[in-house]
């Protein structure tokens, strides 16, 4: 008879040997190529090189990776509020209401990511609802310029990534113990207090990992960027896109890429870490 890790094994092999083909070798060859150098006419000159990744220090490329940071920041900092309160809107909400809350959250990622962004041009153009909403209620003056701006690029990645945000958040929302709430209340704290003081405070592992999914989700995005950005805003993703398929400068496009492959591997990890240890306070205080 087999031993229930000898059945563990062979039952998580085909995952294991989907991901090792489809996602670990195909990094390796990514990371292989960042540690050649270009060709003459393009193509790839098989001479060892650390000149790729020095590269990536160079002012130009270090402002594009400050400019892609500081977007997905601010993407993230209005989806976590966003996303936390419609979170708590839902869990707070009667218990039978609740799935279809969640389904109206999930709903936009029934239709393809492209056509949601084209759906954002509509409405931001100088043709678009909005403005055509505001000559309706009398503003005739010169409509005013959404599309492509920094602002309209937030929009979209805010828009995009919010469900994983809520989806996050309220997982542990819908765990909390009400009765921890009502104890807060009959202690004397105000509303404020309990949910700053107790709520909060065990929640923040959804919200760390809601931040983590639309920071890393983001700050490699390309198509937002270069749509609602109108190629003006020049982000991580465009970089290496530039690099593969215009530049044709394979090794540079793969050095910057596994930049950004380590920079999102580092986040998810830490997140991991936080969310182990908070579990770990929690089994503590349970059993204290």
């Amino acid at each position: 008879m087999q031993s229930p890790n000898t059945r563990s094994t062979l039952l998580m092999a085909p995952a294991l040997l989907w991901l090792t083909a489809l996602m670990v070798v195909p990094c390796g060859l990514i990371l292989a190529l960042g540690f050649f150098r270009r060709g003459l006419y393009g193509g790839i000159e098989y001479t060892f090189t650390l000149e790729n990744f020095a590269l990536i220090v160079d002012p130009l490329y270090a402002g594009i990776f400050l400019t892609s940071a500081r977007i997905a920041g601010l993407a993230t900092l209005i989806a976590v509020v966003i996303g936390y309160a419609a979170a708590y809107a839902i869990a707070a909400a009667p218990r039978q209401r609740q799935p279809f809350l969640l389904f109206l959250a999930v709903l936009p990622f029934w239709s393809n990511y492209l056509i949601r962004t084209y759906a954002w041009i509509v409405l931001l153009n100088r043709e678009g609802l909005i403005t055509q909403g505001l000559r309706m209620l009398g503003y005739e003056g010169e409509p005013p310029s959404m599309l492509y701006t920094e602002g309209a690029v937030i929009t979209g990645l805010v828009y995009n990534y919010l469900p994983f945000v809520i989806l996050a958040c309220y997982a542990p929302l819908a765990r909390l113990n009400p009765e921890l709430a009502e104890a807060s209340r009959d202690l004397g704290a105000s509303a404020f207090t309990t949910f700053r003081r107790v709520i909060l405070p065990m929640t923040v592992p959804g919200i760390a990992a809601g931040a983590v999914f639309v920071f890393v989700l983001s700050i490699g995005n390309f198509i937002t960027p270069a749509l609602l950005g109108g190629g003006r805003f020049q982000m991580m993703g465009n970089l290496i896109y530039a690099q593969f398929l215009t530049a044709n400068d394979w090794p540079f496009g793969a050095a910057i890429s596994m930049v950004l492959i380590a920079i999102m591997m580092g986040l998810l990890t830490l997140q991991a870490i936080a969310a182990e240890k908070g579990a770990g306070e929690k089994r503590e205080g349970a059993d204290g």
